[in-house]
């Protein structure tokens, strides 16, 4: 089980340092990564909106540990807004963030990551466009969906991000339904103990279809998280059951994965959003993404051999 590996490596500091040395570690990151400044991803989010994507932008660097630096996370996220503002990109691209790089970890990390995250909420609802809250590892969850019913207050149409492979999660998608949040569906890429996640895959597949079909048949607007072609299949006939019209819920996808199934999927007329990470400090971002599937592992490697 590769996976695990990959995920307690993800925090390792001398792991860090080895993979960003690494030869080839650059031109694996440009696969998942779209640039490290505003400058790099603007034009990509003009290039994937021609192609009738949308786009849900990710300011990597969760791991800070400064109140600075949580409004430096703050400042990046009003500079992004900012600029889509200027390009008239903001119907077509949302946000997603972290609430740990907004400070959530740190003294009074609940009220500090609230009153960094609502001045990129309100900035975003006054181009046209919103913000979903990315689920991170369990602990974090309570003060996250916290923060996300005081933002809905002002802000209906504020998202948030649930994980399949938790046992607590189909609890959490009943009570979103039935208040008619966005909900974004993912399986869950952080390493979590038995005693709160499911361990075996085929089981958290299954998790995934049930919490899907919950929120197919809820209030909300469903947002499926996937490259998975059967669990894609599936989300298709359960909306179809659910009498819900193409505009009613969205699949997401990674930047640099499936590239062609998300213009197949946007030419259906399926509303498709490509979640799209750029920064500096991408390296917990980019582990994660090799933990999830064994092939971009060895595309990693491969590509590591080959300019070694």
């Amino acid at each position: 089980m590769l996976g695990p590996v990959i995920l307690a490596a993800s925090r390792s500091d001398k792991m860090r340092r080895l993979v960003s040395a690494a030869p080839g570690t650059k031109q694996v990151v440009a696969r998942f990564i779209a640039g490290e400044t505003v400058d790099d991803v603007v034009p990509i989010v003009s290039e994937l909106s021609g192609r009738g994507l949308e786009v849900t932008l990710d300011v990597v660097g969760e791991d800070i540990t400064t109140v600075e630096q949580s409004y430096a996370a703050r400042d990046a996220y009003l500079e992004l807004i900012g600029r889509l503002k200027e390009l008239g990109l903001g119907a077509r691209a949302e946000m997603s963030v972290k609430l740990s790089m907004f400070g959530q970890s740190l003294e009074n990390g609940h009220e500090l990551a609230l009153a960094n995250v609502r001045p990129v909420v309100e900035a975003a609802a006054e181009i046209g466009t919103t913000v979903t809250l990315d689920a991170e590892d369990h602990t974090t969850l309570d003060s996250m969906f916290a923060i996300h019913e005081e933002l809905r207050k002002d802000f209906p149409q504020t998202g948030c991000v649930i994980q399949a492979y938790l046992f607590r999660t189909e609890d959490d998608a009943r009570r979103l339904a039935a208040n008619g949040s966005r909900v974004r569906i993912v399986k869950g890429a952080y390493k979590e103990p038995a005693e709160v996640a499911i361990q075996d895959k085929p089981e958290i597949d299954k998790a995934y279809v049930r919490i899907m079909k919950i929120l197919m048949d809820g209030e909300g607007y469903p947002m499926i998280g996937s490259h998975d072609p059967r669990l894609i299949s599936i989300g298709q006939e359960l909306a179809r059951r659910a009498g819900r019209k193409l505009d009613e819920y969205e699949f997401q996808m990674l930047y640099g994965i499936r590239s062609e199934e998300q213009t197949r999927l946007a030419a259906e007329g399926h509303r498709m959003r490509v979640y799209t990470a750029y920064g500096t400090d991408w390296y917990g971002y980019f582990m994660r993404r090799l933990a999830e599937k064994p092939a971009n592992l060895l595309f990693f490697v491969r590509s590591i051999l080959t300019k070694g």
